[in-house]
């Protein structure tokens, strides 16, 4: 198939573009920058042996997305590009409804106008909220408590209320509980830029010495330690259950909405001594008190995953701290290489201005992509909130 996938430089984006490609895909992406490193697209390269064109489009831009469109067909898109950080969605929850709600219509607008009907959205375990039962099922109350966990719901209202009406269209909404792990080339992983919002992330940056301590954020919840409890999925069985989506739609022509989690919960400071275990570091941390709006368990059930898409989550938690560390280690930085983001970004600048939906430039062996994708569960108890 030929796949259009939005925001595909980011960290979920571009473990999918990965293993779209390795099934044989032909991938076109298209990212406006704004929260990913263009060295993802040499990183693609790297491991596929071919980097997949790149267009530099913000989808608020109507007529740059519909531009997307205008060559030869896409069979499929999916869907990462969005704002995803709880805490600046409650800051700035105007910017999140419209870039995450006005530039998915746009999408779905220019999906309509080519005739392609085929869409995985990334959706967000928040959708949620604090749930009244683990594990949490696709029929759970849907209560969101934030603006980035209402951009997320409204978008899959919008797309199940188009799979509704319009026979030609179908989708599959695709709920993440908390994606971690990177992949194990340990050439592309979670660069979050800044103070890491999410708990693997800050982890790894304690062990690799960036950061001094982990805060973890409550030791007297009623869980195995105290600590707070999420379902943690690797980023290659996330990115693994998107192909499966696609190949669901094509064959079975219907829609669906799916939680992705590994139907087990684990505590921050089961995490903590796994990734200790891993990198042979370790990792401070001290407790501090909770926040206002944690809760003290949430976790997947995945019976539908398997049910519909022949999906399980197959990496567990050992796999995950390993392929951090190995991420980490060998870009201790993520991707802020100084000459090489600075080549890059000077590519940008000759080369594409934000809006146009032209092919990304590439010079001396320095392609160059990005937008926003990674979507999170609820939130991870630890540091600040995501």
């Amino acid at each position: 198939m030929r796949i259009l996938v939005c925001g595909g430089a980011g960290y979920i984006g571009s473990h999918t573009c990965a293993v779209l490609a390795e099934r044989g895909h032909e991938l076109v992406i298209a990212d406006s920058f704004v929260n990913s490193s263009p060295i993802v697209l040499q990183r693609l390269g790297e491991i596929l042996g071919k980097t997949p064109l790149c267009h530099r489009v913000d989808l608020r831009d109507r007529h740059a997305v519909g531009s997307l469109f205008a060559g030869p067909r896409f069979d499929a898109v999916v869907h990462f590009a969005a704002l995803k950080a709880v805490g600046e969605s409650c800051a700035r929850p105007l910017a999140y409804f419209d870039n995450n709600i006005c530039g998915t219509i746009h999408l779905l607008q220019a999906m309509r106008d080519a005739g392609v009907g085929r869409l995985v959205f990334s959706s967000s375990a928040t959708v949620y909220g604090d749930p009244d039962s683990v594990p949490v099922r696709e029929d759970a109350p849907l209560r969101v408590t934030n603006p980035y966990g209402r951009s997320k719901l409204v978008t899959e209202q919008l797309i199940e209320d188009l799979c509704q009406h319009d026979p030609d269209f179908r989708a599959v909404n695709l709920r993440y509980f908390n994606p971690v792990g990177a992949h194990p080339s340990g050439r592309i992983g979670e660069d979050p830029g800044g103070e890491p919002s999410n708990l693997m992330p800050y982890i790894s940056q304690v062990a690799v010495g960036r950061r001094k301590r982990l805060a973890v954020y409550g030791g007297d919840w009623p869980t195995i330690d105290g600590t707070g409890v999420r379902d943690y999925i690797h980023v290659m069985d996330l990115a693994r259950a998107h192909a499966d989506a696609l190949e669901f739609m094509l064959r079975e022509d219907r829609s669906a909405t799916i939680n992705l989690g590994t139907g087990r919960g684990i505590s921050v400071l089961e995490l903590v001594k796994a990734f200790e275990r891993a990198s042979g570091r370790r990792v401070p941390y001290r407790i501090v008190d909770r926040r206002v709006g944690d809760v003290a368990e949430v976790y997947a059930d995945p019976g539908l995953a398997l049910e519909l898409l022949g999906w399980r989550a197959e990496l567990g938690v050992d796999a995950m701290c390993e392929d951090t560390w190995r991420w980490q280690r060998m870009n201790p930085h993520g991707y802020a290489v100084p000459e090489v983001a600075s080549h890059a970004e000077g590519v940008l600048a000759s080369g594409i201005t934000l809006g146009d939906a032209t092919p990304v430039a590439e010079e001396a062996g320095c392609p160059v992509l990005q937008v926003s994708p990674v979507t999170q569960g609820p939130p991870h108890p630890v540091a600040s909130s995501i």
